[in-house]
């Protein structure tokens, strides 16, 4: 596949990542925060995956200055790509329907806030993070770069290790035994395997 054409499609997928994540965040702005654990590493994780998925892969796309790290793939392995990347899409878009007003893109309860167990949430602990990690893997099959097109998957996995213990303490403190009977029922990431 031509380059441009694989840097075309990832970044029209990013833009309908960013497209679903606006509408969400609008909805959770409304919602009162009743325990907020969005510590300096919150930030530096966050900030670093956006280095990872977003500046990076922009710069690459819109410049030749990462060119010097291409590498070459089986033209095979775009389409494998594109097939992660709508997955992914898909995957994210609904994590947040599921979570509704539950969602929130740092470590917060919000008022109101309620375990959700249902939709992709019944098999899966953390599809967020899964959708997340399909985009990276995704980015890596379009995006033939070492730098733009791996960084996303060493940001994502730093921020993952240091984030979902993390995530899955507060949300233990919050639902007590019903938490710890939905962990002990899903995986975090992938359904029937991890």
């Amino acid at each position: 596949m031509n380059l441009l054409v694989s840097k075309s499609i990832f970044t029209v997928g990013m833009i309908l990542w960013l497209i679903i994540r606006i509408l969400y965040q609008r909805e959770q702005k409304q919602n009162t925060i009743v325990d907020d654990r969005n510590s300096l590493t919150e930030k530096v994780v966050r900030l670093l995956v956006l280095i990872g998925i977003l500046f990076l892969p922009l710069i690459y796309v819109v410049s030749p200055w990462l060119n010097f790290a291409n590498y070459r793939l089986p033209i095979w392995v775009n389409g494998l790509g594109i097939a992660t990347l709508g997955l992914s899409l898909w995957l994210f878009w609904r994590s947040h329907r599921d979570l509704g007003k539950n969602w929130s893109s740092t470590l917060q309860i919000r008022e109101g806030h309620t375990l959700t167990t249902n939709g992709v949430y019944q098999n899966i602990r953390h599809p967020m993070y899964a959708s997340v990690l399909l985009l990276c893997i995704a980015q890596a099959l379009l995006l033939t770069n070492s730098i733009a097109g791996l960084f996303g998957f060493i940001s994502f996995s730093i921020a993952y290790a240091i984030r979902v213990d993390q995530e899955e303490q507060m949300l233990l403190e919050s639902f007590g035994d019903q938490y710890e009977a939905y962990r002990q029922r899903t995986k975090r990431l992938i359904p029937y395997l991890f």
